[in-house]
Formats: C-alpha cells, sequence, structure tokens
C-alpha cells in the first residue's frame, strides 16, 4: 500500500518537474514555434507525465472521467471529436459552482477567466474572449451585454446548469462567426426534456464560502402531469460580501508608486490587503417550464426565467496624486442588471431513412442593467432586446455518413442611455446557414464543415456623440476539414484545417466615448473588414493499461485581426483607445494526463496532469492584451463508494510578455483540498462536501484580468455544501 502511495506522488513531482524544467525554466516557449515544433514538446509531455483527459476530476473543477457524449448538434463520444471538447456536470459541477460562470470554468484545460470580480467575470478560451466566445444556453445566446464590456456580467447563473460544454476548434463554427475562439453552452432541464417514472422529483443544492461570506441555495421541482406532460420549477438564490484575498490587494508595482506619490492619503493605499471593497454580489433567478414527450423522443416545450443581479466592481485605488484637472475617481459603483427571457424547443424524432431528427430552437429576451454610482443615484443604462432562431436537421446514418445541416438568425437590438455613453443605439442582425459531415470507415473518420453568415449592423445618428446614422453589411464564409487516424488500438491522431470569418460586432464599429468599464475613451472604426483566419490542429488521443491521453496543439494566422491600441491622447481625463486591424499569430497548446493505480482498500487512486498556454502577437503591435500564461496543474485523487478525497497544486508562470501599457504578472502557486462524502452510499439521495482552495492564502493575479493589479483572486477559502435528490 505504501509503494503504491509513494509511487503516486512521484509521478506528481516527476510530472511538475519535467514540464516546469523543460518548458518554464529550458526556455521553451520564450520564442514563437510553428505547429511541426509544437509535436516534439507535446509527444515528449505525454511520454514523461502520462497525459490524462480533458474530463479528469479536477478538484471538482473538471467533469468526471469517463467518455461523456457531447450534446452538440449530433451527439458524439468524445473520443471521436474532432476539436478539444471539455464538459462539467454531476458532482463536480456542483463543487465547482461559483458566482460567475467564467470563474466557475477557470481550470478546465485551455479555458481562464476575465477576472472582473467575482460576479463578472466571463469565461475566456484560449485567450480568447468577448465577441470572439459564444456563451449560450441550450444552444440559443445569453442575449446580455457581456461581450460589450468586461465589468458586465454573464446573465447565466451557473447554480441552473446541469451540465456545462466547452467546445473549441471547428465544430464550434455550427453556432456563428462570433465562435471564432470557441462556444461555452449550459444546459439545464428549464424546458424538461425525458419523462420521469416519479411524480414529483425534487433536488436541491446549499453551500457556503468562506472567502466572501457566500451563501447559496438553490431548488429545483419537476413533475410528471401524465400523458406526456412534465412541468418544471426552479429558484436559486446567492448573496456575498466583498471577497478577501491574499496579501496586498495592489500589486507590486502599484504600491511602489503610491508610495512615491508624496500624497500621505495615496500613500495609505499602498497598505490596503485583505477584503477587496466594493466586490459583494446578490443574486437570484426563478424559472418555469412545460413540455410534451412523446414516447418516440419527439418533443415540444416552453420556459419563461427572471434572472435578477446587484453587483459591485471593484474600486481601483489612487497611486498618484490626483490631478486637479482630471474628473474624480469613481468609486463603489454597482450594477443593478435584470432579465426577463423566454424559451422554445421543439423536436421531432423522423426516423427516416434519411432525416432522423428535426429540431427548433428559439429564444428571446429583454435584458437591461444599471451602473449605480456610490449614492444609488443611476448613472448610465444599457439596454438590450434580443432573439434567436436555430433549425437543425439532423440526418440519420447511412452507412459511414452522418451529418447535420440548419440554419440561423439572430437580432439584437442594443442601446446606451446616460453620462458615460459610449455607443450610438445600434441593430444588428445576422443569418447563416450551415454544414456539417461527417465519414466513419473504421480507422478513418472525416469531418467537412461550411458556414455562411450575413451581418448587418446599422447604427442610429446620436447628437451627444457626434455620430451619423450608418450601415454595415457583411458576408462571412468559413469552412473546415478535419481528419482522425487510429494509427494503433485505441490511439488516433487528428488535424483539423478551418478558415474562419467573423463580422466586427457593433462596438467595434461605432464605439466613440467614454467607457468606465475599460477606463477609456473608446473610439472604434467604421470601415473594419471581415476578420480572418486560417488555422490547423493536431490532436493526440488514446488510452493504453491505466493512462488515458489527450494533446491538442494549434497554430492561427489572422487577418484583419481586431484589437484596441492605446493613442497616447487624453479625452475626457480618460487615455484614447482606438480600435485596429492587422496581421496576428495565436498558438499554442493543452495537454492532459490520468494514470489509473487500482485499489487501496476501498480506494481506486488516480494521477493527473494538465498543462496549458497560448501565445499571441499582433504585428506592428507586440504581444496580444490578457494573454494567460503557462499554468501546470497536477492532482491525487482516491475514490471509494461513500468518500472522494483529492488534493492538487496548481502552477500559473509569471506573465512577463505583455502587451503595449500592459503591465507584468507575477507566478504564483495554488494548492487546494476537496471531497465528497456520501453517507448512505452512491445512489443515496445525500451528498456532503468540503474543500479548501488556496491552502496556503496566496496573491494570485490572473493576467487575463484588466483589473489584475487592483483586484486579486479569493485568499483561503473553505467551501462546505450540502445536494440533495428525492
Amino acid at each position: 500500500m505504501s509503494c503504491t502511495f509513494l509511487g503516486s506522488l512521484n509521478f506528481l513531482l516527476f510530472a511538475i518537474d519535467m514540464i516546469y524544467c523543460n518548458i518554464i525554466k529550458g526556455g521553451m516557449i520564450k520564442h514563437p514555434f510553428p505547429p511541426a515544433s509544437l509535436l516534439p514538446l507535446l509527444l515528449a509531455s505525454a511520454a514523461s507525465v502520462a497525459i490524462v483527459p480533458t474530463v479528469a476530476a479536477q478538484s471538482a473543477h473538471v467533469a468526471e472521467p469517463t467518455d461523456d457524449i457531447v450534446v452538440t448538434a449530433m451527439s458524439r463520444d468524445k473520443a471521436n471529436l474532432m476539436a478539444g471538447v471539455a464538459v462539467m456536470s454531476d458532482a463536480t459541477l456542483n463543487e465547482a459552482r461559483r458566482p460567475s460562470l467564467g470563474d466557475t470554468l477557470a481550470s478546465l484545460p485551455g479555458v481562464t477567466s476575465s477576472g472582473f470580480g467575482p460576479a463578472a467575470a466571463r469565461p475566456v478560451l484560449r485567450g480568447l474572449g468577448g465577441d470572439r466566445l459564444r456563451i449560450l444556453t441550450d444552444g440559443i445566446g445569453s442575449f446580455d451585454a457581456s461581450a460589450s464590456s468586461a465589468d458586465h456580467a454573464v446573465s447565466i447563473n451557473p447554480m441552473t446548469a446541469d451540465r456545462i460544454e466547452v467546445v473549441r476548434g471547428p465544430t464550434a463554427l455550427l453556432y456563428g462567426s462570433s465562435a471564432i475562439g470557441g462556444v461555452v453552452n449550459v444546459i439545464d432541464n428549464r424546458i424538461p426534456r425525458r419523462v420521469s417514472t416519479e411524480a414529483v422529483h425534487a433536488e436541491g443544492d446549499f453551500g457556503y464560502g468562506s472567502a466572501a461570506d457566500e451563501r447559496t441555495a438553490g431548488v429545483a421541482l419537476t413533475g410528471n402531469l401524465g400523458g406526456g406532460l412534465v412541468a418544471h420549477l426552479d429558484g436559486d438564490w446567492l448573496k456575498a460580501g466583498d471577497l478577501r484575498t491574499g496579501g496586498y490587494i495592489l500589486s507590486d508595482p502599484l504600491r511602489a508608486a503610491a508610495l512615491n506619490s508624496g500624497d500621505p492619503e495615496v500613500a495609505a493605499n499602498a497598505a490596503l490587503r485583505g477584503k477587496l471593497a466594493n466586490s459583494a454580489v446578490r443574486t437570484w433567478s426563478a424559472a418555469a417550464g412545460l413540455a410534451w414527450i412523446a414516447d418516440n423522443g419527439s418533443n415540444i416545450g416552453v420556459s419563461v426565467s427572471r434572472h435578477d443581479s446587484l453587483y459591485g466592481i471593484p474600486n481601483r485605488w489612487p497611486t498618484t496624486a490626483p490631478d486637479p484637472d482630471a474628473p474624480e475617481a469613481e468609486g463603489n459603483i454597482r450594477i443593478d442588471m435584470r432579465q426577463w427571457r423566454y424559451d422554445f424547443r421543439a423536436e421531432i424524432a423522423a426516423g427516416g431513412d434519411w432525416v432522423d431528427r428535426l429540431t427548433l430552437r428559439a429564444g428571446y429576451a429583454d435584458y437591461r442593467h444599471a451602473e449605480l454610482e456610490s449614492d444609488g443615484a443611476i448613472g448610465t443604462q444599457f439596454f438590450n432586446k434580443g432573439k434567436e432562431v436555430r433549425f437543425d436537421l439532423i440526418q440519420a446514418k447511412r452507412g459511414a455518413w452522418t451529418g447535420v445541416t440548419g440554419a440561423q438568425l439572430f437580432n439584437r437590438k442594443f442601446n446606451v442611455v446616460g453620462a458615460e455613453k459610449f455607443l450610438p443605439a445600434t441593430d444588428v442582425t445576422q443569418w447563416g446557414l450551415f454544414s456539417l459531415q461527417q465519414l466513419d470507415l473504421g480507422r478513418l473518420r472525416a469531418e467537412f464543415g461550411g458556414r455562411i453568415e450575413r451581418s448587418n449592423a446599422k447604427a442610429q445618428a446620436d447628437l451627444d456623440l457626434a455620430t451619423l446614422a450608418d450601415r454595415r453589411r457583411y458576408t462571412a464564409y468559413s469552412g473546415s476539414a478535419g481528419m482522425q487516424y487510429e494509427v494503433i488500438s485505441d490511439w488516433r491522431l487528428g488535424l483539423n484545417l478551418t478558415h474562419a470569418e467573423r463580422a466586427p460586432n457593433a462596438e467595434e464599429l461605432f464605439a466613440n466615448g467614454p467607457h468606465a468599464g475599460t477606463l477609456a475613451f473608446e473610439i472604434g472604426d467604421r470601415d473594419l473588414g471581415l476578420e480572418k483566419s486560417n488555422g490547423a490542429e493536431l490532436t493526440l488521443r488514446g488510452r493504453a493499461g491505466g493512462f488515458k491521453v489527450d494533446v491538442s496543439a494549434y497554430y492561427n494566422r489572422y487577418r484583419n485581426f481586431i484589437y484596441q491600441a492605446p493613442t497616447g491622447a487624453e479625452i475626457e481625463g480618460l487615455p484614447v483607445y482606438q480600435v485596429l486591424q492587422g496581421r496576428a499569430v495565436h498558438q499554442g497548446f493543452e495537454v492532459e494526463v490520468e494514470r489509473q493505480w487500482g485499489q487501496i482498500g476501498h480506494f481506486a487512486l488516480s494521477t493527473d496532469v494538465m498543462a496549458d498556454y497560448v501565445r499571441a502577437t499582433v504585428k506592428g503591435y507586440g504581444p496580444a492584451p490578457q494573454i494567460p500564461p503557462l499554468r501546470v496543474l497536477a492532482g491525487l485523487s482516491a475514490k471509494s463508494d461513500l468518500v472522494d478525497l483529492r488534493a492538487e497544486v496548481e502552477r500559473v508562470t509569471a506573465a512577463n510578455r505583455s502587451a503595449p501599457a500592459e503591465t507584468a504578472t507575477s507566478d504564483f502557486t495554488l494548492v487546494n483540498l476537496s471531497s465528497a462524502w456520501r453517507p448512505w452510499g452512491q445512489d443515496a439521495p445525500v451528498s456532503l462536501r468540503l474543500s479548501v482552495n488556496n491552502l496556503f492564502d496566496v496573491t494570485a493575479r490572473r493576467h487575463s484580468s484588466l483589473l489584475k493589479d487592483v483586484a486579486p483572486m479569493a485568499g483561503r477559502d473553505i467551501r462546505v455544501g450540502a445536494a440533495i435528490s428525492f
């Protein structure tokens, strides 16, 4: 027993040592490298650390170690997908939930968080966020303002999710050109999917987190009304105070600037530590749904939901003596967000020779949020009305051939009202046609896809912004081709080639005003062209004995890459940022490893390692901003019928490769412990959990966050929770 346990620890230490010495200290990430030179590194990592699958159990931050079926337009085993996919569900999702979607998913491979405080943290995939990432509810958009600014929260509460899928690569093109960086699809049961054998099924989840005095409660009821009718009700509530952080609030460079300011009041900010002021959040949501479900799987259903959130934007403390001519620094700003949402889903199980299923998905939402000043007065308000319709025809499998073809329509009416208005009222309509076809020839599998999308963006004339009415039209063509070959039994090598085009969004085209969320005066460019990317992704997946392997390496070249750059000028006391286009290169890898060591008494012992890295450069500008550095995570898990135990170490390297006007970020190491207890066994209705995150209370900052210098991550956080189902 002791030898096996020591062997597990040796595996963890060996894996960390190999990745740190060979990749970080050895300087293998100091220079750009094309895909061909990535392969030896990845294969060496695979051989030395015995790579783990995407769904390795990372302290409840990743999905269970099983081959989950991914619910895209076509349900497929993860091993058969051409691109990278991660799935979070069940007990791991219960443990991973945080107030924001970004922090909930932040430990998945290739995923980090925008880190704009505990509430407004949006996912970032492979260094891409904003309008390059689509966040969906059951395949339909979130209909909020989160893509327009980092301080705007996603209107999806992670507590309502039954399952969350993260899709990267060519498959994401099924969901629109704005998915050029990937898709986060949150799946809930608000429109029921199956008829329960119980008259009423109830689920509840309750939790507490010490770092922010965070309290959560969620309840869901599903009732069988007979005749195939199923009703659903759910409600959840979250309340958290200001987040307690590890160490000083300000980063070392800002502390030094504050101390050298010559102003005693400013210098006092260098001593700030502990709680992150104005980061509290209060959220609730409720929903009702009704569906009719036939014996053959055909169904039709609707749901209505309400989401309310009141959260603070962490204060930005001054580090230099105030300029008497500049506007007063803002503080204690809160955002009051509300959304009504209506959803519809219909599915016909055709079962024909050519058509297997037909699905229709539609949604509409009325969203608004108000930015509240420190005295409670309403400042700037944001209004968004969005609707989306999606139709999929899933083909019946004919020999080796299957596929899906569909159409999608999206409309967004967005308006900003108030003193910090930076965008005129806009109306954006997009429609798209797409198809994805697959061939399964046994050892060889191939996939071909294409999408055409028409975008029409209109801006109203606005005297306050000195802008005229304008309209821009774009037609984007995207396509992908992939091949996967089983080189030996249970080991598949794949190659994906992608051409993707994205139309500029309204903010990139028409912005012309002060934006408090980014502390910048933003100026768009009405003459922007389509953003175009040509990319390749190499994958290796397999298993042998107790090992599982999942490796992805990608390389993308952009034409007309859209980014913001400082001009050096100031307007209204804010630095001016101009939207520009240029050539860019985006590359990186994800490596995962799991080793099953067998039984020790009643416990099944396993170890796992995950590493990811992104490098992005804009020609003529330098490194792209907010790109996360190399990360390595290693864990040891022991599972039995009654108890699950896990310990993990996450190492994030220093981010010294920074964009112009961007600060560097120090390295950090987090140690996390977690456990789950099922007092009455696996199938019993009660599960209890206990975890300690950031055990040693270290100071940690995400380089992907605009607030990294003034808003560190949570300090030591003791979390307890209970899940009940009956």
